[in-house]
Formats: structure tokens, C-alpha cells, sequence
């Protein structure tokens, strides 16, 4: 009975393995032992993947800091320089004219971008402008070291080539300006009230015979500046014998100072006074406040056929 059992069971396991050899493996389990296991040396799945593994590039390092380190500079002066040239730059106050709106010492951020599109000094502005006529002619010229002449470079810091001077615009072209006596200083026969940024002490007019009395049209192309500290200001009044007669060319304006940025605690923006605002003063000056506003209208013009046209290429994509 023994043998029986025993010869049953073989001859059910030979039924189940006929046509193959009893000890071979199932295909399916040799590739999934193969693969997993990546010792077996002529199975298809392990040549597969050391395939792929081998036609895989090595992943790249990346650069250490100090590689970058220098590109990374390069792109910050080239971006200083732009913005030095074309949207603000940093001034120095080297003198004592503008007190008490500036102090010496103090730095200003001087706005350069909006003359670009033709706008033109107004009058209450503070500007930055370059010396027309020699103006500064016997002023002492500091020298610089090394590391403030890289500073003025990139636009961190004035250059001391650079003979620019600071006042505040009083008259613009067309304007008719005068000063008799103590003051007040009168424009388009408009009396201006000073009180709020004069130097306090000083009165609004000088009485001297050296310019301080005075009364002049500003041509077209021009502006009157005037410093805060008029008793300390060698201004437009101190220079109607050059060749503009005191007057500053627009093309010589660099730009409005919009803030003082240095020091901290002196941080603040320099608007134009209310006193410029008045009724009846801004008649002879419609011409510049056109052109102040053109820009924008034309901007405005500008862009909405770009958006008509982006309207009717976007309308039939999404129809489909």
C-alpha cells in the first residue's frame, strides 16, 4: 500500500511536468529573480539595465560659491551702472545752500528716469544740475581714495569730476521772477510764501546791489533755481553776468531729488510746497505741464491696440 501512495504521487507530479524537464524554472520567475537579484551574468533583464544605467550622464556638481562669486558681482555693477545712467543715482550735499531742506553731509537719490520721457523741471522742485558756467569755479575739489572713486563709479557715491550743484526751481520758462527789498520773492506777480522751507532768519529776498534784487524773464529752455539758504547761496541771482544770465539750461538738469537717503534719521521726501500750487501762478507754464502728461497718453495709446489684438488672437483659441 506504501508503494501505491508513493507511485500516485509521482505520477501526478510527472502529468503536471510533461513535455519539460521537471527541474526547469518558470520563465517568469528566472526574470523576476534575475532582476531583482543583478548578479545573474546572461539574463536579458540585468544587460537591460546596466544599459540604461550606463547611457545615463553623471549628474553635473554645481559650482562652489566662490565660482560664482565673481559673476555675481559682474551682474550687480552692470545693474548699478544702468540704474546710475538711467533711473537714479546718489548725491552728495558738499555745501550748506539748502539748509535747512539739506544739511551737509546728506545724501539724496536723485530721480533721472521721468526726463527721459520729456518731462521738465517744475517750480518748488529740488534738482540736480550740472554746473552751467562755471559756477564753482575756485570751489576746493576733494580728492578721493580708491575705494570712493570705485563707489562713484558704479553710482554708490558722487563723482568728484563732477562739478553738479543743488538748488531749488523757482521759475520755469515763460515765468516772469522778481525780488524787491527783504521779500517776498514774487513770481507772475504771485507772492510766494517761503516760510515753510527757508533757512530760518534769512529773508526771502537779499538787499545788496550784487543780484540780490532783481527782475527777470526766464526764457523758454530755462529755469531760475534758488538756494533755501538765501544769505549763503551763490544762485542764479549771483550769475546774470554769464552767459545765460543766471538762467540754468533744462538740457543741464540731471534730475529731481526725490529723498534724503542718508543719514537714517534724516530720511525723509522732498515734495514741492504747497505755495507753488496756488491759483493763478501755473498759467504761463501750461506748455510744460503738457508735456509732463504726454508721455503717459501716449503710453496709454500705445497699448491698447497690443490688447484689441491679443483679445481677437485669444477669442478663436478658445473656440476650438
Amino acid at each position: 500500500m506504501g508503494d501505491v501512495a508513493v507511485g500516485a504521487r509521482s505520477g501526478h507530479d510527472g502529468e503536471e511536468h510533461r513535455g519539460r524537464p521537471v527541474d526547469a524554472a518558470d520563465p517568469a520567475a528566472d526574470s523576476v529573480v534575475t532582476s531583482n537579484d543583478g548578479s545573474g551574468g546572461d539574463g536579458d533583464g540585468t544587460r537591460t539595465d546596466q544599459g540604461q544605467e550606463e547611457s545615463k550622464p553623471a549628474p553635473k556638481k554645481p559650482r562652489s560659491f566662490w565660482k560664482e562669486l565673481p559673476i555675481l558681482i559682474g551682474i550687480a555693477l552692470v545693474l548699478a551702472l544702468l540704474i546710475k545712467t538711467f533711473l537714479v543715482q546718489a548725491f552728495s550735499i558738499p555745501s550748506d545752500s539748502m539748509q535747512n531742506t539739506l544739511q551737509q553731509g546728506d545724501r539724496v537719490l536723485v530721480d533721472k528716469l521721468t526726463p527721459w520721457f520729456g518731462s521738465e523741471p517744475e517750480r518748488g522742485e529740488v534738482v540736480v544740475f550740472h554746473d552751467p558756467t562755471k559756477w564753482l569755479a575756485g570751489e576746493p575739489t576733494a580728492e578721493p581714495n580708491a575705494v570712493q572713486t570705485f563707489l562713484s563709479w558704479i553710482g554708490l557715491m558722487p563723482s568728484a569730476e563732477e562739478k553738479d550743484l543743488i538748488k531749488r526751481v523757482i521759475g520755469v520758462g515763460g515765468d516772469t521772477v522778481e525780488c524787491k527789498g527783504t521779500g517776498p520773492v514774487k513770481v507772475n506777480g504771485k507772492a510766494l510764501n517761503e516760510s515753510d522751507y527757508v533757512y530760518a532768519g534769512n529773508t526771502p529776498c537779499t538787499v545788496d546791489d550784487m543780484g540780490g534784487q532783481f527782475k527777470v524773464k526766464v526764457p523758454k529752455g530755462f529755469i531760475w533755481v534758488m538756494g533755501d539758504h538765501r544769505q549763503n547761496s551763490r544762485d542764479s541771482r549771483y550769475n546774470q553776468d554769464d552767459k545765460y544770465h543766471g538762467m540754468v539750461p533744462v538740457d543741464e538738469v540731471v534730475g529731481r531729488a526725490i529723498v534724503k537717503a542718508w543719514p537714517i534719521n534724516r530720511w525723509g521726501t522732498l515734495p514741492v510746497p504747497d505755495t507753488f500750487d496756488q491759483d493763478g501762478l501755473n498759467t504761463q507754464s501750461s506748455a510744460s505741464t503738457a508735456l509732463t502728461v504726454a508721455p503717459q497718453g501716449l503710453a496709454l495709446a500705445g497699448a491698447v491696440p497690443v490688447v484689441l489684438w491679443r483679445r481677437r488672437r485669444i477669442a478663436p483659441e478658445e473656440t476650438r
